[in-house]
C-alpha cells in the first residue's frame, strides 16, 4: 500500500472517529476549607471567586440555540469530596416545576440539573448525579455508553451512592450545592487527572433541555464521547472499608401456619472494600432485602416467560458490566436467579463476594461468588460463580468474555455458560455489536449455542438498526433469563425524527416502522410483530400515537391461555389498531390512554391501558392505572376478561423521609396487595425501615397465600476507614 493510500485512509478513519461538536474544558479547584453546604451559591463568596461553565446550548425545543436562561456551574475539591455549584437563573422563579422529590424520581417533566462524571475519561462509562430545586436526590450508572437511539447506554437507575445535596430558591432562580465523596467515584488513581464531565439543565414550562457540552438531538446525557473535560482534579489514592450491619424483626401471620403469629428475627452486614479507586470488592453475610419494593402485577397473555427487572440493591453496582446477551429475550446472567426460587419466593442467601471495578484505564474486572440456603419451598441451595472480563477501546468499541458456572447439591442440576461479546463503533453514527454463547447442562447435549449480531446507524432524524439473532433447543443458561428457545430471530426498526418548528401546533412527528420475527430449526413461523406508528407531539405537551399491528402466532402444541380456556395448535395472522393518547406530563394532573383492538388468536381483543398521575407540590406523588383486556376465542369458555389495577401513591415529608404504598389487584388470580414502606434514610440504602406486606386471596395458587408480615429494618453504613 502506498504512503497516499495510508495517509488517505488514516484521515478518513479519524474523520468518522471525531466527535462533530466541540468540547469544552473546566478546571477544578482545590478547597483547604470545605464550603457551608446549604444550596446558596450565588451571594457566597467562595464559589464566586472560582471559573464556571456556563454558555449552555439547546437541543429542545430550538436545536443549537444557545439556553434561554444562563446557567453556572462550578467545580472544586477537598481531600475527599467533590464539591459541584450550580445556578439555574430564571427570571420567573414562581414558575418552577417542582415537584416529587423521592430519591430517583423522574427528572424529565421537572425543573432540574443533573450531571455525568467519567472519572476514567473512558468515554463509555460513568456516574449520573442531579437534583430538582426540592432537594431531590438522583443517581445512577451508565455502562457501555452509546447515549441516544436504540443502541443507548446501559443505565442502572437503581444505582445509589452516598451523597449530599442541598437547594435554594430566590428572585434570581435556584441553585444547588452538591457534596459527593470520592469513595463513591471510581477513577484511575492518585496524582493530578482530567475526568470526562456533561451538565445539563431543563426548565419545564418551556419543554426546555440543554448542556454544557454541546449535543445532536439524537443524544442524551449518556453520550460520554462527547463530553467535556474537567480538569486538574487531584483525588486521594487511599482505600476505604465501610460496613453496613443491619438488624431486623417480622411478625408474620398466615399462610402455611394459618392464623398463628410468628415472630423471627435476622442480622446481617453488607461490607465494601476500596482495593483501589477503581476496584471494589462488595461482600454480603446473610443478605436481606425487605425493603425493596414487591414487584408489579403483569399480564402474561401468551407462553413465554415474563420478564421482571432486578431491585436488590447488593447487585445493583456496576450491573451493566455482567450484561450480556438481548435485552428481555436472551440474559446470559441474570440476578433474580439467586436468592428467588423458581416459585417466586426468597430464598435465603447464606454469603456473597463481588469484585468489579477497572484495572488500568480501560480493562473492566467483574468476579461474584454467591451462596444460597434451602428455600421453604424445598429448593435446595446452590453455589453461583461468574467471571467478566472486558477490554474497552476507542470510540465506543470493546471486547469480553463471560463465565458463569452453577454447582448444585445434586451434579445434574450444575449448569455452566460460556461467552464472547463485542462492540465496534465506527464514526459517530455506526455501531456494530454481538456475542456468542454456549451452555453445559448434564443431560442436554448439542444445539446448545446462542448469538446475536446487530448494526445500528443513529443521526439526527434517523435511527435505524437490523439485527439476526439465533438460539438452540438445548440451550439452557441457568442463571440467566430465556424467554424463549429453539428459534431464528430477525427485528428491524427505521425510525425517523423530523422537528416541525411550531407548524400548526406541532412540534415533532416521529413516524416509524418496526418488525421482529421468529421461525424455528425446521422453518416453522412461530412469531411475528410488524408495527407501523407515527407520533404526533404538540408543543403544549399533548401526544397521539397513531398505530396498527400485524401479528402472527404459530402455536405448535396447545395452551392455557386463562384458566379452563386452551388455546389449539393453528398458525394466527391478525392485524389490530394501536393508539396511544398522553397529556402533559409536565401538568400536575396527567394520564395517558392505550387500546389496542383487533384480531388474536383466531378471536378478538379489545385491550385498554388507563393511566392517570397527580402530584402536589414536592410531597405528594400518585399513580393510578389499570388495566383491561377482553378476549372472545372460538374455543370452550374462549370468552374471559383480565383486569390489573394498581395505586401508587407516595408521600415525603423531606428527601430522605419517605412514606411508600402500593396496592395492586389481579382478578384473574383474585389476589388483592399492599407493600406500606417508610423509610427514613441515613444515606443511600441504609437507614430505618418499616414495611408492612398483606396479601388477600381466597384460594392457594402456587406461592400466593392470604397472609399478613410486619419488617422492622435497621441498616447503618459505618466508615471504618
Amino acid at each position: 500500500m502506498s504512503n497516499t493510500v495510508r495517509h488517505a485512509a488514516a484521515f478518513v478513519f479519524a474523520c468518522l472517529s471525531a466527535p462533530l461538536l466541540a468540547q469544552p474544558v473546566l478546571q477544578a479547584q482545590w478547597l483547604e476549607q470545605p464550603p457551608t453546604l446549604d444550596g446558596v451559591v450565588i451571594e457566597d463568596p467562595l464559589w464566586q471567586g472560582l471559573s464556571s461553565a456556563s454558555d449552555f446550548l439547546q437541543v429542545r425545543p430550538n436545536e443549537g440555540q444557545p439556553a434561554s436562561a444562563r446557567t453556572e456551574v462550578r467545580v472544586a475539591y477537598s481531600a475527599d469530596t467533590l464539591y459541584v455549584a450550580v445556578i439555574c437563573f430564571d427570571d420567573d422563579p414562581a414558575k418552577l416545576i417542582v415537584a416529587d422529590s423521592r430519591r430517583d424520581a423522574d427528572l424529565d417533566d421537572l425543573d432540574s440539573f443533573q450531571m455525568i462524571i467519567d472519572g476514567f475519561q473512558d468515554r463509555q462509562n460513568g456516574f449520573v448525579f442531579g437534583t430538582t430545586p426540592a432537594a431531590g436526590e438522583y443517581d445512577g450508572q451508565v455502562t457501555r455508553s452509546g447515549g441516544g437511539g436504540q443502541e443507548a447506554a446501559g443505565f442502572n437507575l437503581n444505582w445509589d451512592a452516598s451523597w449530599q445535596v442541598q437547594t435554594h430558591i430566590g428572585d434570581f432562580g435556584w441553585s444547588a450545592e452538591f457534596a459527593i465523596p470520592f469513595k463513591s467515584l471510581r477513577y484511575s488513581g492518585k496524582g493530578e487527572q482530567n475526568w470526562g464531565i456533561n451538565f445539563q439543565r431543563n426548565i419545564a414550562r418551556l419543554d426546555e433541555v440543554s448542556y454544557w457540552a454541546p449535543l445532536s438531538r439524537q443524544y442524551d446525557l449518556f453520550r460520554l464521547s462527547e463530553a467535556g473535560t474537567l480538569t486538574s482534579v487531584a483525588p486521594p489514592s487511599q482505600r476505604s472499608i465501610k460496613v453496613t450491619p443491619y438488624v431486623l424483626g417480622t411478625l408474620e401471620r398466615g399462610g402455611e401456619d394459618g392464623p398463628n403469629t410468628q415472630t423471627g428475627g435476622e442480622v446481617g452486614f453488607d461490607a465494601k472494600i476500596a482495593l483501589t479507586p477503581s476496584l471494589t470488592l462488595d461482600m454480603t453475610y446473610n443478605t436481606d432485602f425487605a425493603q425493596v419494593e414487591v414487584d408489579e402485577v403483569q399480564v402474561n397473555l401468551d407462553r413465554f416467560s415474563i420478564f421482571l427487572p432486578e431491585k436488590r440493591p447488593f447487585f445493583l453496582e456496576n450491573a451493566g458490566q455482567f450484561s450480556v446477551g438481548d435485552a428481555k429475550d436472551v440474559e446470559l446472567f441474570f440476578s433474580r436467579r439467586i436468592g428467588i426460587d423458581a416459585a417466586g419466593m426468597p430464598q435465603p442467601i447464606d454469603a456473597g463476594l463481588r469484585l468489579s471495578g477497572k484495572i488500568g484505564s480501560a480493562t473492566n474486572v467483574g468476579a461474584m461468588h454467591m451462596q444460597t440456603g434451602d428455600s421453604e419451598n424445598g429448593i435446595a441451595g446452590a453455589n453461583f460463580s461468574l467471571l467478566r472480563l472486558n477490554q474497552e477501546f476507542a470510540n465506543r468499541s470493546s471486547l469480553g468474555v463471560l463465565f458463569i458456572d452453577k454447582a448444585a447439591e445434586l451434579s445434574a442440576d450444575d449448569n455452566q455458560t460460556y461467552a464472547v461479546d463485542g462492540r465496534l463503533g465506527v464514526g459517530d453514527a455506526w455501531t456494530f455489536s454481538g456475542y456468542g454463547a454456549k451452555t453445559d447442562t448434564p443431560g442436554l447435549s448439542g444445539d446448545d449455542r446462542a448469538m446475536r449480531v446487530r448494526a445500528d446507524y443513529n443521526v439526527q432524524s434517523l435511527d435505524v438498526f437490523l439485527s439476526y439473532a439465533q438460539v438452540g433447543d438445548n440451550f439452557n443458561p441457568e442463571v440467566g433469563f430465556l424467554k424463549r428457545k429453539n428459534y431464528e430471530k430477525v427485528s428491524s426498526m427505521i425510525w425517523h425524527t423530523k422537528r416541525m418548528n411550531d407548524r400548526w401546533g406541532l412540534f415533532e412527528l416521529r413516524p416509524h416502522i418496526f418488525y421482529q420475527g421468529y421461525q424455528d430449526d425446521e422453518g416453522f413461523y412461530e412469531s411475528g410483530f410488524l408495527h407501523v406508528d407515527n407520533h404526533w407531539e404538540w408543543t403544549n405537551g399533548f401526544e397521539i400515537h397513531t398505530g396498527i399491528n400485524f401479528t402472527r402466532e404459530g402455536v405448535k402444541e396447545p395452551f392455557e391461555i386463562n384458566e379452563g380456556t386452551v388455546v389449539p395448535i393453528g398458525e394466527y395472522d391478525h392485524k389490530e389498531s394501536q393508539i396511544v393518547v398522553m397529556t402533559n406530563p409536565r401538568k400536575a394532573l396527567s394520564g395517558s390512554v392505550t387500546s389496542r383492538i383487533g384480531g388474536f388468536y383466531g378471536g378478538d381483543r379489545n385491550s385498554t391501558e388507563v393511566k392517570a398521575s397527580y402530584r402536589f407540590a414536592e410531597a405528594l406523588t400518585s399513580e393510578l392505572s389499570w388495566s383491561n383486556n377482553r378476549i372472545e376465542l372460538p374455543v370452550t369458555n374462549g370468552d374471559f376478561e383480565v383486569n390489573v389495577a394498581r395505586l401508587r401513591l407516595s408521600y415525603s415529608f423531606s428527601p430522605k423521609v419517605l412514606l411508600q404504598a402500593l396496592m395492586q389487584y389481579d382478578d384473574r388470580s383474585d389476589v388483592t396487595a399492599l407493600n406500606l414502606r417508610f423509610s427514613w434514610l441515613q444515606t443511600a440504602n441504609s437507614g430505618l425501615y418499616l414495611v408492612h406486606n398483606e396479601l388477600d386471596t381466597d384460594e392457594f395458587i402456587g406461592p400466593l397465600e392470604k397472609r399478613r408480615e410486619l419488617v422492622i429494618k435497621y441498616s447503618r453504613i459505618l466508615d471504618v476507614l
